[in-house]
């Protein structure tokens, strides 16, 4: 029997950790052995890690046969935790942040200068150390890095420096064109290293893997290069097994994950207004975490008595409340260069079969998988009518859900993960 082709991935989030950066490499984990392919995973110990979210439940998908291997970390983001509060750790996009606090700015601008790339530096001569040691034990010739945390490919640059090695590196978002780097308070000089740091990242890899079309092109961009490849998110099938369709006796729309400043859901909010207004009742859930500010929207607008607030919960839980709803909500953040977004959620929404109700750029990859999958609609941030025209129909229950099974399956974690085998394959 051939011996399976080893393969070193690099990870920052692993379970415990919760939250949608976690299922992609767990998922490609559990189905890369299927395809002659032996992860082992080297990671930072929960102990010393700084998650802002947490799930036990996902460690159901790691195999008693898959190595992971964890180590210590300097992890500044519990040191401000320790002093001041878990809730200081922020949620993607800072949703959990009051950006108003001078205390909060002045920790923003120290997190955006002191710590380059990004506050899980700390974890990465732990991680390097680690590495090489694996790489010399198991003879391991290709490793992956997955970012954010971005830190964790100056882990993968440092091998390739030191090592005859391929080296893949997975963005699963943009590192200097994140929607929030402007809020990390960067000095001119920082953002200098910083963007001269990304750069080498993506010119010194052997394969560099992304999420979506939109973010391939921009970091060809950075280095003239196409050696880009795009491997979505997805659904793992057997997520969804277990769980049937449930129709709710009042319109319910539900929204999870985090929904911050930067998501603009004004029209979303109008939209509700009149439909309350004329006497219609309905329930938006949030499954996950709402800044304030956007719940005080709802509570200008009348609306508060309509929301339902679930705060995170184990990730089979999350897609029981996605079966136990009319229809989801899906918000892309407002700002520029906002087409490249294809947040994890989507598939997941998508496995469904319940109608998406898309907040967000109508040329984005978002609205590209909604189109080719007959899933919802995308509406622009300022479109109030025709918000409005939709969820009626759904009130009305003339929009049901259910795109053709062959078209979600393109998107499951075992095809994804025969994509990978590819890549990873052709490293040879």
């Amino acid at each position: 029997m051939k011996e399976k082709k080893k393969v070193l991935i690099i990870t920052y989030y692993w379970p415990p950790s919760g939250g949608a950066g976690v299922q992609r490499w767990l998922k490609f984990a559990k189905y890369l052995p299927e395809y002659g392919i032996d992860p082992i995973i080297l990671t930072v110990d929960s102990q010393y890690a700084s998650y802002p979210q947490k799930d036990e439940s996902l460690g159901k998908d790691i195999s008693s046969d898959l190595k992971v291997y964890k180590t210590k970390s300097f992890e500044p983001l519990n040191l401000i935790s320790g002093i001041f509060g878990k809730k200081n750790i922020p949620y993607g996009g800072f949703s959990n942040v009051n950006k108003k606090s001078f205390f909060q700015t002045i920790l923003r601008f120290i997190r955006g200068n002191f710590f380059i790339p990004d506050a899980r530096v700390g974890w990465n001569k732990h991680a390097l150390k680690k590495a090489l040691e694996l790489i010399k034990k198991d003879n391991i010739k290709t490793i992956i890095t997955t970012g954010p945390p971005h830190s964790t490919h100056l882990v993968g640059l440092k091998l390739k420096k030191k090592l005859d090695i391929q080296w893949i590196s997975d963005f699963r978002d943009p590192w200097t064109d994140i929607y929030y780097y402007k809020d990390l308070l960067h000095t001119r000089l920082i953002k200098k290293i910083d963007k001269k740091k990304e750069k080498k990242v993506l010119e010194r890899a052997d394969q560099i893997i992304t999420v979506g079309n939109t973010l391939q092109g921009k970091l060809e961009a950075k280095i003239n290069n196409k050696k880009i490849v795009v491997i979505s998110n997805g659904y793992d099938e057997e997520d969804f097994k277990t769980f049937k369709t449930i129709n709710p006796e009042k319109l319910t729309i539900t929204y999870t994950g985090t929904l911050s400043d930067h998501y603009i859901i004004d029209s979303f909010i109008k939209a509700c207004n009149k439909l309350k207004n004329e006497g219609n009742d309905f329930t938006i859930r949030f499954v996950g975490n709402v800044s304030d500010s956007k719940l005080e929207d709802f509570k200008s607008a009348g609306l508060y008595e309509n929301i339902e607030l679930v705060n995170y919960v184990p990730h089979h839980e999350s897609i029981e409340y996605l079966y136990n709803s009319s229809a989801l909500l899906l918000v892309i953040p407002d700002f520029k260069g906002n087409e490249e977004i294809l947040t994890g959620k989507l598939f997941e929404y998508l496995a469904t079969g319940k109608p998406i109700v898309g907040i967000g750029p109508k040329d984005g990859d978002a609205n590209k998988v909604i189109q080719d999958s007959k899933s919802g609609e995308m509406f622009d941030y300022t479109n109030v009518k025709s918000i409005y025209y939709y969820l009626k129909s759904l009130i009305e229950n003339e929009k049901q859900g259910g795109s053709p099974e062959n078209v979600r399956l393109r998107y499951s974690r075992k095809n994804l993960t025969k994509q990978l085998e590819g890549v990873i394959k052709n490293d040879q």
